[in-house]
């Protein structure tokens, strides 16, 4: 009996130490790198739906606090929800403010700047300014190899 109640008293240390440590690991993966090895664990858990709203509240209050113009124009367009053709995104950008307009336009950009290029190859595409090119094949040509002559 004096097993299970010493056992009882260590429990909730045990359990504030391990919240602890998965909070120090989390700072961590956030630091390293500009949380390049967070985001996967953060895509990841943002399919649970009450965690991707609390992760859409977090960054609308991190974009209040730096940039609220930016904060506003998330807010204007997630009312509009997923947006599918060019005619619901001109009218939700003609719903904000100009300032708040142009904050979004950069963020955009910002956004679809090429990543960072991982081997030769791609360095040297992102380069010559080919990374996003489609390579055009001929017809009927779809992985055959040629006849030997």
């Amino acid at each position: 009996m004096p097993l299970a109640i010493s056992f009882l008293f260590i429990l909730p240390f045990i359990i504030i130490g391990v919240l602890l440590l998965a909070m120090g690991v989390l700072y961590l993966l956030a630091r390293i790198q500009n949380g390049r090895y967070l985001r996967p664990i953060v895509t990841l858990l943002s399919k649970i739906p009450f965690m991707r709203r609390w992760f859409q509240k977090m960054s609308v209050a991190a974009y209040e606090r730096s940039n609220p113009e930016l904060a506003g124009a998330i807010k204007k367009m997630q009312t509009f929800g997923e947006i599918k053709t060019p005619e619901q995104a001109q009218r939700a950008l003609a719903v904000m403010t100009p300032a708040e307009r142009k904050a979004y336009v950069a963020m955009v950009g910002e956004q679809g700047a090429m990543p960072e290029p991982v081997n030769r190859d791609q360095r040297r595409r992102q380069e010559r300014g080919a990374q996003g090119m489609i390579v055009q094949q001929r017809p009927g040509s779809t992985g055959r190899k040629g006849k030997k002559r």
